[in-house]
């Protein structure tokens, strides 16, 4: 989290001065099994998660406490933050970790993650929203563009398991890489169309939760 001129700017949100990669630097690679993946020219270990998928690559304006700086974007994500804040379960506003809450006592605690209002609450439900503490879940309510138009309702998930991507299509041209149309849609892990596929954000599936009241919630002890 940051704040400039008393509005606090969530840590995922997207800076003015951090750019994404150039289209460009987007190639064709062979692997060991003889099928073609996209790949960075210059690609390193960091450009890939542990399941193999690439991606997208945009620059990072940190201070000297590590955390974002420069005008928000609000509209927009940075991929590399929501993918680190829904890896380690961090806040999406704070970059705290998002301690197990629970209405009251002794109900099992579990972790807030935040929906619209519209969403298809038959389980599972797929999210690429990270999860929030309970101080900044009605900010990030607010902030969120898709949040503030459609509405929201609050899950306190108790199975969250990573599912997989969301992002962008490529495919193999005669002139090198194009892109393809694509939607949000997650496409899963183990999905072959990974292989071809420039991530942007990180999907968790919630499998055992419920629609809770923010105002009834606490940090477990």
């Amino acid at each position: 989290m940051s704040t400039s001129a008393d509005i606090v700017i969530p840590y995922i949100t997207l800076r003015q001065n951090e750019e994404a990669e150039s289209f460009l630097m987007l190639c064709a690679r062979m692997e060991d099994d003889r099928q073609s993946r996209l790949a960075y020219m210059d690609e390193d270990r960091e450009d890939r998660d542990l399941h193999g998928v690439l991606w997208s690559r945009v620059s990072q304006s940190l201070g000297a406490d590590r955390l974002p700086t420069g005008d928000p974007r609000w509209k927009l994500v940075h991929p590399s933050r929501q993918r680190e804040t829904m890896l380690r379960l961090r806040c999406q506003v704070c970059f705290a970790s998002t301690k197990a809450v629970r209405r009251q006592a002794p109900e099992p605690a579990g972790v807030l993650f935040l929906q619209t209002a519209q969403s298809d609450l038959g389980k599972p439900v797929r999210t690429w929203q990270p999860p929030v503490c309970v101080e900044h879940a009605q900010l990030a309510a607010a902030r969120c563009p898709h949040l503030g138009r459609e509405g929201h309702v609050a899950l306190l998930a108790r199975r969250y398991r990573l599912y997989g991507v969301i992002g962008t299509p490529h495919a193999l041209a005669c002139d090198g890489v194009r892109v393809l149309a694509g939607n949000d849609t997650p496409i899963p892990y183990g999905d072959p169309r990974l292989r071809w596929f420039l991530a942007s954000q990180l999907v968790r599936e919630l499998s055992d939760f419920e629609a809770v009241d923010l105002a009834e919630l606490t940090p477990a002890t």
